[in-house]
């Protein structure tokens, strides 16, 4: 299982960007795809998670009305659309997912994870 995110860049505060997340090799069957991200001495941090059969969402509550989660399923690919930005979510982030089995939410871990992208807010 591979997960690609891509995405990132410089966007100045207000601005926008949408990242995206795509999910690869045949065994792949997570129920939840979630992203997370990690700013500079911080400690990584939950931002959102996708269920890929009834698109339920979930997010943390500095993101909650900002940013929005979608997915494809045909595609394989989860996206993070992120409004609004502000310096404070500057970091890398990162998607995830959990083992197939594992696949009530929340998960007990997310153990396939992305290499990162990075975003960076600019005042």
């Amino acid at each position: 299982v591979q997960l690609q995110a891509s995405g990132g860049g410089l966007v100045q505060a207000g601005g926008s960007l949408r990242l995206s997340c795509v999910a690869s090799g045949r065994t792949f069957g997570s129920s939840i795809m979630g992203w997370f991200r990690q700013a500079p001495g911080k400690e990584r941090e939950f931002v959102g998670a996708i269920m890929w059969n009834d698109g339920l969402t979930y997010y943390a509550d500095s993101v909650k009305g900002r940013f929005t989660i979608s997915r494809d399923n045909a595609k394989k690919t989860v996206y993070l659309q992120m409004n609004s930005l502000k310096r404070e979510d500057t970091a890398v982030y990162f998607c995830a997912a959990p083992s197939a089995s594992d696949y009530n939410y929340p998960p007990v871990a997310y153990v396939y994870w992305g290499q990162g992208t990075q975003v960076t807010v600019s005042s």
